[in-house]
């Protein structure tokens, strides 16, 4: 095997040993607050907790992955969250009832949005310092693979934990794989970038005003960017609100909203290994589009559609669609950024996400009480299909400029 390739492995091992840690931590805040307090208030406002610390420090992040080490920064990232999840874990025993325990649980998910904030756009950054330029779309399909694999075991395992063990234990298994994770990347030997080895460095507002200037003045790079946000606004009715649609739909049972999110999960890491043939997604604006389409017929089927198992095979596609749309929008923004601003933009993408759905949420969440949910996400799926058939015909879209020369690759 190849030096770079077993770099690239060890590296995506550490990021879903991590992942898997955190997923499940994920899984069990939501589901203990949502078994203990019964409160769409309490539920809703750990949504927020989860992604709007994201988005704020998003704009920050994307410089620091610039500017500093990238491999320190996901450590870093990493050990801050890990501190966090144990100082809770410590402090679990001493809370006594729902009102103290609560606050807590929304304030560490806070300080994790924030070190997941600062990882994502330098994780994205990092991929291509260790991976051959003509192998981007196949790793970060392996690596949307491995992700989704983690969350489809994320809900298993979470569960086992609550019922069998506590809410306690699960926060010591996080920090138990944020070791693990941080042991593989720290005997990592990464190869570090000229633009981080500069002598005098800017101010930080000038880097976060530069990377601005430049997603606005790259026309691509912008229509890429604006593009995400309202794919990701518009896949909230189909994918988002899933399991509301099942138990107003079909059947109010844990065990349907399970196999929503199980076969969601599959299809995902069907997409990553479908993504990672070498004969597929060669062309990855043509891969996007296709995603991109597929995912706005099947939002408008599952709308019409009334059986169950029908609606789970509709859902295992969205989840290979879903996959297919992410992982080109990685790579594609990978091949046509240049090194030294690529964590500013992955930053950008990270804001998109973290600032689309939540925007999502609050839109189509209170619009699925007023109108069928049929009728939403067949409307979501037609905006889609309009969506994807603009950017078609978007000449600047369809033919982004060459790639700009990254500092030679070492293997």
């Amino acid at each position: 095997m190849q030096g770079w390739k077993l770099k690239t492995f060890v590296f995506l091992v550490s990021q879903g040993v991590t992942l898997l840690g955190s997923s499940i931590v994920q899984f069990a805040l939501v589901w203990y607050i949502t078994m203990e307090s019964s409160s769409g208030f309490w539920v809703a406002s750990l949504s927020l907790c989860a992604f709007l610390p994201q988005f704020a420090i998003s704009l920050f992040s994307g410089v620091w992955a610039d500017r500093y080490n990238r491999k320190l920064l996901i450590i870093a990232s990493d050990a801050f969250i890990a501190a966090a999840t144990l100082g809770l874990a410590l402090l679990l025993p001493l809370l006594k009832t729902n009102a103290s325990i609560f606050p807590a649980l929304l304030l560490v998910s806070v300080i994790r949005s924030f070190g997941t904030g600062v990882q994502v756009p330098a994780v994205s950054a990092m991929i291509p310092q260790l991976v051959d330029a003509s192998h981007l779309m196949r790793f970060n399909a392996l690596n949307a693979t491995l992700q989704s694999a983690v969350q489809f075991a994320s809900p298993f395992i979470a569960g086992f934990f609550l019922s069998f063990l506590s809410l306690r234990s699960t926060l010591f298994l996080d920090v138990g794989t944020a070791v693990v994770g941080i042991s593989l990347l720290a005997i990592l030997a990464v190869p570090k970038l000229s633009s981080m080895q500069a002598e005098e460095q800017s101010s930080l507002l000038r880097d976060i005003a530069e990377g601005l200037v430049y997603a606005r003045k790259q026309r691509w790079v912008a229509r890429m960017l604006s593009s995400y946000a309202l794919f990701i606004f518009l896949t909230v009715p189909a994918g988002f609100l899933a399991t509301l649609f099942v138990t107003r739909t079909y059947q109010q049972s844990y065990l349907y909203m399970t196999m929503v999110e199980v076969v969601g999960f599959l299809g995902m890491s069907l997409g990553g290994l479908l993504m990672s043939l070498k004969t597929m997604g060669k062309n990855g604006v043509k891969t996007l589009l296709a995603g991109m389409t597929a995912f706005g017929l099947l939002a408008i089927g599952m709308g019409v559609i009334d059986s169950f198992v029908v609606y789970l095979s509709l859902m295992l596609l969205y989840g290979i669609a879903l996959t297919m749309v992410q992982t080109s929008t990685i790579t594609l923004l990978q091949q046509h950024t240049p090194a030294e601003v690529q964590g500013r933009v992955f930053g950008f993408l990270q804001m998109m996400f973290s600032g689309a759905l939540p925007l999502g949420m609050l839109t189509f969440g209170p619009l699925a009480d007023r109108m069928s949910m049929r009728l939403l996400m067949a409307s979501s799926g037609v905006l889609l299909l309009v969506l994807a058939l603009v950017l078609r015909f978007d000449r600047v879209f369809t033919q982004p400029q060459e790639a700009t020369p990254r500092p030679p690759h070492q293997p």
